[in-house]
């Protein structure tokens, strides 16, 4: 058997027709992770191969069941997997945000699947049947961040162990390329997640203080500040009127006769 092939009078070798028949369907593998997966890899991606067919693969047993009824808001069961696994609140829903922007059926250009990201092999250790399903996916996306938080006893070392695994943090956040700054993202979030801090009410005063207070204060609960004194200005009388010197006459000669 030759191992060149004529074609046109060209002669192409053996490999060069076995080629087509690999990169074929890694470039249709691809292109389904970016299209069904809303993710962006390159169809000529030879990474992660086998996870990206697994989650495929689960893709593909999920969508029929939700084809006619919408998944469920996000917003109540990422609340309820935070305070079933006393995680931080709002800390769960700053990693979902980052993880995959809270769209359930995202799959990463390494095969993780669903809100929560999780890898095939994360997913059959919490004994998640459907990673697209945003109630178990959540809850077990919750309940593994509550163990590395519990490990770490650090929210910066629990994220960094949620991405790139418990066994490649060692005291410090992971300088991959990748984790430190998904760490950083996951933190930016947060800022904005978590639960306004409770304002601290004014200090009471002492009790001296208030007794010299009430002291101070005008007897009666209801009392009325002092009314400023009413000033009146003096009324002018009228001076009377000119008397003429015809009618003054006879009152002269009367007081002279007497």
């Amino acid at each position: 058997m030759g191992r060149k092939r004529t074609v046109g009078g060209f002669d192409i070798p053996k490999w060069a027709w076995l080629a087509p028949c690999v990169l074929v369907p890694v470039v249709l593998l691809n292109v389904g992770v970016a299209w069904l997966g809303e993710t962006q890899v390159s169809p000529l991606s030879f990474s992660f191969l086998k996870t990206k067919a697994r989650a495929l693969g689960a893709y593909a047993a999920h969508r029929p069941a939700c084809m006619l009824d919408a998944h469920p808001p996000l917003e109540p069961l990422i609340a309820d997997a935070e305070r079933r696994h006393g995680i931080p609140s709002g800390l769960l829903r700053a990693l979902i945000q980052v993880e995959s922007e809270t769209r359930v059926h995202r799959i990463s250009p390494a095969g993780a699947m669903g809100p929560g990201q999780l890898m095939p092999d994360t997913a059959a250790m919490m004994r998640v049947e459907d990673p697209f399903d945003p109630a178990p996916s959540i809850d077990a996306s919750g309940r593994y961040l509550a163990e590395q938080l519990r490990r770490f006893r650090d929210v910066r070392l629990a994220v960094a162990a949620y991405n790139a695994g418990p066994g490649s943090v060692n005291g410090r956040v992971p300088r991959n390329g990748e984790t430190e700054f998904y760490v950083a993202k996951v933190l930016a979030a947060y800022e904005h997640t978590r639960p306004p801090a409770p304002r601290r009410k004014a200090p009471e005063k002492a009790p001296a203080v208030q007794a010299a207070a009430r002291k101070a204060r005008p007897s009666g609960a209801h009392a009325k500040p002092p009314v400023a004194p009413r000033v009146t200005t003096p009324v002018k009388k009228p001076a009377p009127p000119p008397v003429s010197p015809a009618r003054a006459a006879p009152r002269l000669a009367s007081a002279q006769k007497a």
